[in-house]
């Protein structure tokens, strides 16, 4: 039997064993429901925040101290003006008072009214020149209480009445634009790492576990050990592909629900291959940089004889990925860049720039090269990592790469008196 079929035979095999030990076992179900967990702790807090603010902003006030004759005015003007503002982007409570004696004093004093009436910016004398005190966190409410006064001047009393009736009509777009472009390239370099750092963890463990009771000592007798490591990836990858597949089939079905202007919305968010290619090449990108990650990982774990060695290895690997999410997020908007190619070509990041790099120009050969590239730097790393677990543990005893322990054979051996 030549090496080549047995070697790939040997790494199925492992690949199997690895797939049905993660997947057949109760605690696979709750990492399948993982992200339910994530997004209802993320509603929560997002809810106990909202909370927050709203309750912050109906405590807070703008004051307009003007004459009784342009109350109403202003009154009116203020209606019209927060209907162009979001929900979440409504100034603060207008508050409109007839001037004293002493308006300048009036307006100051706003400012001390006690903890029921928090005012953010205070307008007093003639509309035409007037004067806004605000506070530190007022400036937007102040230049709110400006555009107020030169719409309450603009308001004519004898014609009150809405003169202009706009009829709001929502298109789709034929073809996303090149904002759209950058939109989808964005969504493909978050979904790849968002993706590869909550899978591609499972890898560390796994070595340290089996090296811990000596499993991988007697795999590696039994198979060459790039092939135990090989294997191992494929399997993890498989319950990585599991995990997507189950993912990807409800989130296509959101579409569905939506209302149709937020589908719309999302129909312009498009990448300019096309998309049934860019689900191609994002699933390629995907296995590339979980391949990768994770036979980063494998070598890390394969290297650590204890949790702490393994958390001190794979802390700097996780910064390194943060680091390289940081850059491939920073190439979407300069597709043309020089700062674009070296990060589309150094192996870390290479995958997520690609994946931008298909929703940001039509062009396909770049991906044939670049698919290549990232899977030569797969090899390597499996290569790699084998031969330091080779080197580091299996010819060392148990000790660690970094912390190796003395044989017994190097030690002296005291003569007999």
């Amino acid at each position: 039997m030549s090496t080549l079929p047995r070697i790939v035979r040997q790494t199925l095999t492992i690949a199997r064993r690895d797939f049905v030990a993660t997947v057949f076992t109760p605690t696979f179900l709750l990492f399948l429901l993982s992200p339910v967990f994530t997004i209802g702790f993320g509603l929560v807090g997002g809810m106990g925040a909202r909370s927050v603010t709203e309750g912050s902003n109906a405590k807070t006030r703008i004051v307009a101290i003007v004459a009784p004759a342009q109350q109403a005015a202003m009154r009116s003007a203020d209606a019209r003006l927060r209907a162009v503002f979001s929900r979440a982007d409504q100034p603060s409570i207008l508050t409109i008072m007839s001037p004293t004696a002493e308006p300048e004093a009036q307006a100051r004093a706003t400012f001390s009214g006690g903890k029921k009436d928090d005012t953010t910016a205070a307008l007093y004398g003639d509309l035409t020149k007037p004067t806004i005190l605000y506070g530190g966190q007022g400036r937007a409410d102040a230049r709110y209480l400006g555009s107020l006064a030169e719409a309450t001047l603009r308001t004519d009393p004898a014609k009150a009445a809405q003169l202009s009736t706009p009829t709001l009509t929502s298109i789709a777009r034929a073809a996303p634009t090149d904002s759209g472009h950058k939109q989808a390239a964005f969504i493909a370099v978050f979904g790849i790492f968002f993706l590869t750092l909550l899978l591609a963890g499972q890898a560390v463990g796994t070595m340290m576990e089996e090296r811990s009771n000596k499993v991988i000592e007697v795999l590696a007798a039994a198979v060459p050990l790039e092939a135990v490591f090989f294997g191992k990836l494929v399997g993890m990858f498989g319950s990585a592909l599991l995990f997507v597949a189950f993912w990807a089939t409800l989130v296509s079905q959101i579409g569905g629900i939506l209302p149709a202007n937020y589908a719309r919305a999302i129909g312009e968010i498009g990448p300019a291959v096309g998309v049934p290619m860019f689900y191609l090449l994002f699933f390629a990108y995907f296995a590339m940089a979980y391949l990768l990650l994770g036979a980063v990982f494998l070598g890390a774990g394969a290297q650590a004889s204890t949790p702490r060695e393994l958390q001190m290895m794979s802390l700097p690997i996780t910064v390194i990925q943060v680091a390289m999410f940081g850059l491939a997020l920073s190439a979407t908007g300069a597709p043309d860049s020089a700062r674009t190619w070296f990060v589309e070509l150094f192996p870390l990041s290479s995958p997520y720039a690609m994946a931008a790099h298909a929703a940001n120009k039509p062009e396909l050969w770049p991906h044939a090269a670049a698919l290549a590239w990232q899977a030569l730097w797969v090899a390597i790393a499996i290569t790699v990592g084998a031969r330091a677990f080779r080197r580091g543990v299996l010819q060392s005893g148990s000790g660690s790469w970094f912390k190796r322990r003395r044989s017994p054979a190097s030690e002296p051996v005291a003569e007999p008196s």
